[in-house]
């Protein structure tokens, strides 16, 4: 069994001996950037077809059937459209810039995804402050957004624009105070050193951090905040068609706007990826009965059940308005993600002290109290409306 989890490691080792060895480095770097590549390419086609047929199922119609056997060709039909569509630059823009913010937003995700590991010794580069490069490359996304919404000379691109980097910038604070008790009570930066920290059973059920109050509170005020931080419905007011068209992607057609498409999708696999090796033990298993399975399977389940809930969201939420969305960040998950901080430093400090259930009643309640407090504070004091009819 060691043989399949190591499967993609010994294929890894195995190419590499084949390279004569003062190229031996940068033989590993291109395999790795080429299994990225590949297999969070397949994820992004098959994520598109499934989403659309799920929705489709959800809002009671059928989704792609038409190209291929049950329309999973859909991705590729829709991959030649862009190819060959015709890609129209305003006069007035600022083309160098307009070139160049795609690629700026689809590049320093690729990078993010060299820290995460998939699998037992499956990280393409392990870095002791791991967790700081995967924010410090997501940072670019707010340039490339600003770089296409003011080199299009276009107001509702700029508008746009700007929306998005509010937005962004305001759940990325509670997307980044949410990981900071899970550095606190692993000790480590290294997403490796925390998947690790999250190991070992307690009558058979694995230590995830998710098990605790603190980690359960941290993982749902994180998927919160990275659906907001991945403009996903309902959070996905930079690109509202019946106030300013497609925001900051008005002016891009043909392929610059699947790059865009593209980066939206990638980054949804980042941050859910992120959250798996965070809240959800990384690779490793749930439960001691299921060691035997190979760990990037383990993986990559989490991983699929995480996009399979945020396709669900998608179908059944309707989106905020662009008050509701600054109110909800700033009112409400960067007070709670900081009231976790304090609850995390409780759990750790009483972990010999208290019985589990005492220790667990302690560290819940301030989490409830804050959840219902900050939760009435959303919510204005309006007047009940009283409606007329004609008599």
């Amino acid at each position: 069994m060691n043989n399949l989890d190591q499967i993609f490691v010994y294929a890894k080792y195995w190419l590499v001996g084949l390279v004569p060895s003062g190229a031996q480095s940068l033989a590993s770097s291109v395999l790795d950037i080429i299994a990225i590549i590949a297999v969070f390419g397949t994820c992004f086609a098959m994520t598109t077809i499934l989403e659309r047929k799920g929705l489709g199922r959800i809002q009671n119609r059928y989704g792609p059937n038409r190209v291929g056997p049950c329309g999973l060709l859909q991705p590729m039909a829709d991959a030649i459209k862009m190819l060959t569509k015709e890609d129209i630059v305003p006069f007035a823009a600022d083309k160098v810039v307009h070139y160049l913010a795609p690629l700026v937003l689809t590049v320093p995700i690729w990078l993010a995804f060299s820290v995460i590991p998939f699998g037992r010794e499956m990280s393409a580069i392990d870095l002791d402050a791991g967790i700081l490069f995967f924010f410090a490359v997501g940072g670019a996304s707010e340039l490339a957004v600003f770089m296409a919404g003011w080199s299009s000379r276009n107001k509702y691109s700029l508008v746009g624009a700007m929306r998005a980097i509010a937005q962004m910038i305001s759940y990325e604070v509670p997307l980044v105070l949410a990981t900071i008790p899970v550095i606190m009570l692993s000790g480590s930066l290294n997403l490796n050193k925390i998947v690790e920290a999250q190991s070992g059973y307690a009558f058979g059920v694995a230590q995830w951090n998710v098990f605790t109050p603190w980690g359960l509170a941290g993982f749902f005020l994180f998927l919160i905040a990275a659906t907001a931080e991945s403009n996903r419905s309902p959070f996905d007011l930079p690109e509202g068609e019946s106030e300013i068209i497609a925001g900051f992607l008005t002016e891009y057609s043909g392929f610059k706007y699947a790059l865009f498409f593209l980066g939206e999708y990638l980054g949804l696999f980042a941050v859910t990826a992120l959250s798996v090796t965070l809240f959800l033990g990384g690779w490793q298993p749930p439960l001691r009965a299921l060691e035997f399975l190979p760990s990037w399977f383990c993986f990559f389940v989490k991983f699929a059940a995480i996009i399979a809930v945020f396709i669900w969201v998608r179908g059944t939420v309707p989106r905020l308005r662009f008050d509701q969305l600054l109110n909800f960040a700033w009112r409400f998950l960067v007070p709670l993600t900081l009231v976790n901080l304090l609850v995390a430093g409780v759990w750790h400090f009483t972990g010999t002290s208290l019985d589990q259930s005492v220790r667990w009643l302690l560290c819940a309640a301030p989490l409830v109290s804050a959840y219902v407090y900050f939760g009435r504070a959303l919510s204005p004091n309006l007047p009940t409306r009283v409606y007329q009819y004609a008599e």
